[in-house]
């Protein structure tokens, strides 16, 4: 056991409930254990780590390459060929390369725990390898390489679309069978530990028919996360109302027993009855602004949703961009453009736009990924950030306006220290081990540019 050791104090931290000055924490076996008023070893501002709810990781090294018109139509249709030709050169020592520099990237920027949706599993021609972990185990050392808390879930991907076709050659290294991806989670759950949680995701509603998403439901254990892409697309949308005689989050709500263990990923698409349906179950909606940008998905209907008082948070999902503060400014930044009005996000009593938005992230954190997380208190686990009090962008600045002008300032990281479970993994700005991740990084990158 590791004995309790005094690592953390802030002159002004941030709670959900409000700011608290001069707090001194102690942890122990990573965890916040006691919490009480001492004078601060120096003024600083420190928020909870922020939770990153949808990650692709392998999707960090195409960032770029699908930017250039091919035709009239292009869509996220076109960019998923560019995908899948990539996903189809990376191996098991490429994916750890590519995913520990993401969690490098993610961790200077506040992200202090990642969901990764992995859908990646097989060798290229679709054949398990000899270990059928072999490409999560990837993924968990680039966690634990990197310090970042990872919520790992392995993606149940069977289908090619809503009429049951089976998956095309270039899906095949995604696919798996109930029993064997049933086995694969058990094998993955022996892995778990204070900063490594094992989830599922049903990759959509078009890869997974009914009676497979009952028999896998039915067989997970109750406390596991559950995670689902669906309504990203109007195309989606339409041939799911063609297929099952319903919209796709709406058949979800009718056929599943969603509650606060579910993550809807995107959800962009939705009626005011499926809004008002995702609040009433108490699911997560995990809004990818942007990329739902890049890849000209729409935008989520966020204010109804505010409204019906739903759940959200966040996630950086095919990485063009690694940034919270990114995120959660085109989050609102959308909402103003369709609404034409300001400061949409905030609402009587909490007229801050950014400690809304903060609000959202650390409320929905622990039950979407799985792990107590989410805010600097008791029994969660100790990760925060520190902000940079001497940054220009922070001059001057208070409790009343901190959270904003972190936001909503520029493009500068401001980001100085981060620690994950106690342990401080981001300092002066750098990750303690960048520099031969990102060495490594480079060269994976470099041969799979060659092999292009």
């Amino acid at each position: 056991m590791e004995t309790m050791r005094t690592n953390f104090f802030a002159g002004h931290a941030w709670r959900p409930d409000g700011w608290i000055r001069e707090l001194r924490m102690d942890t122990r076996d990573g965890r916040f254990a006691h919490a009480h008023a001492a004078a601060a070893m120096r003024s600083e501002w420190v928020l909870p780590g922020i939770a990153n709810l949808h990650s692709h990781a392998f999707q960090r090294a195409m960032a770029g390459l699908a930017e250039h018109r091919a035709s009239d139509t292009d869509s996220f249709w076109s960019w998923r060929e560019t995908m899948y030709a990539f996903a189809a050169r990376i191996t098991p020592d490429d994916l750890q390369a590519i995913a520990a520099q993401l969690y490098v990237e993610m961790l200077r920027a506040g992200y202090t725990q990642v969901c990764e949706f992995h859908y990646l599993h097989h060798a290229a021609d679709g054949r398990p390898y000899a270990d059928p972990a072999t490409m999560s185990r990837a993924i968990i050392a680039a966690a634990r390489e990197t310090g970042i808390g990872l919520t790992l879930l392995p993606v149940l991907y069977m289908r090619g679309g809503f009429d049951g076709r089976a998956l095309s050659p270039r899906q095949a290294r995604f696919g798996h069978e109930i029993d064997a991806f049933l086995r694969l989670l058990e094998t993955l759950r022996a892995d778990e530990g204070e900063r490594m949680r094992v989830g599922m995701a049903l990759h959509s509603l078009r890869a997974v028919l009914p009676d497979a998403m009952a028999a896998v439901l039915a067989a997970l254990p109750s406390d596991m996360p559950r995670h689902i892409h669906i309504a990203e697309q109007t195309a989606e949308v339409d041939e799911c109302v063609a297929v099952r005689g319903a919209r796709p989050v709406r058949w979800l709500l009718d056929h599943a027993p969603v509650d606060a263990r579910w993550t809807l990923v995107h959800a962009t698409h939705l009626d005011a009855s499926e809004v008002q349906g995702i609040a009433r179950s108490g699911a997560t909606v995990a809004i990818c602004p942007t990329t739902e940008a890049n890849l000209g998905d729409g935008m989520f209907p966020l204010r109804a949703y505010l409204d019906a008082n739903g759940a959200w948070g966040i996630g950086s999902d095919s990485h063009i961009s690694v940034s919270p503060v990114e995120e959660l400014r085109w989050l609102e930044y959308g909402q103003r453009l369709i609404n034409r009005s300001r400061n949409v996000v905030a609402a009587a009593g909490m007229p801050s736009v950014g400690e809304t938005l903060l609000r959202g992230v650390a409320a929905s954190a622990s039950a979407s990924a799985g792990s107590a997380i989410g805010t600097l208190q008791e029994d969660r686990r100790a990760d925060w950030i520190v902000l940079d009090a001497q940054a220009p962008e922070l001059v001057a600045r208070d409790e009343g306006n901190l959270v904003d002008s972190w936001v909503f300032s520029g493009n500068r990281n401001l980001v100085r220290e981060v620690a994950v479970g106690g342990r401080r993994v981001v300092h002066e700005g750098r990750h303690v081990d960048e520099d031969r991740i990102a060495s490594r990084y480079r060269d994976c990158v470099r041969r799979l540019a060659g092999a292009m």
